[in-house]
């Protein structure tokens, strides 16, 4: 562990770190989840569902990145090689021969789903170790990606 302009103690800053690596990983598998889809949507949503999706990739990447440089601020190293994403994501795989608009989007929204858990678990660690900077910047997640994920209901009538 590195130095860190952080107050928080040293057991605290790890905890947090770790939770926020997890968060960054799925993220990061969630992006290119994201970007496949944007890829190979087909259909008659195909207009509408081609620039959302490009529009949550953008969101995301940002999003990986405020990640990782919250890990490095607390004194870590960032992880988010294609091998540690693979290893490491809790997002389920994303299935290559999808095609059909309304088919990503349920995807999505699952995939999305169990991001946001993922986020608001990292969010509990920060609530428990007082560390409002890091529990913040995973709120502004949250709210983001459940719009995200309320466009994606929405487009499938729930």
């Amino acid at each position: 562990m590195s130095t860190s302009p952080s107050r928080l103690s040293t057991s605290a800053r790890e905890a947090l770190s770790a939770a926020l690596r997890l968060v960054l990983l799925d993220g990061l598998d969630l992006y290119t989840q994201l970007k496949v889809a944007h890829w190979n949507i087909r259909g008659p949503h195909f207009a509408a569902l081609h620039p959302l999706f490009d529009q949550f990739a953008t969101d995301q990447a940002a999003n990986n990145d405020a990640v990782a440089e919250r890990v490095l601020t607390l004194g870590h190293l960032a992880v988010g090689t294609a091998r540690q994403v693979a290893a490491g994501s809790r997002l389920p795989e994303y299935p290559q021969d999808t095609t059909r608009d309304l088919e990503h989007v349920r995807l999505l929204a699952e995939r999305i789903g169990a991001h946001l858990d993922g986020l608001r678990g990292a969010r509990e660690v920060a609530k428990r170790y007082e560390d409002e900077d890091t529990f913040d910047l995973l709120t502004g997640m949250v709210e983001q990606f459940e719009k995200h994920a309320w466009f994606l209901h929405a487009t499938l009538g729930g």
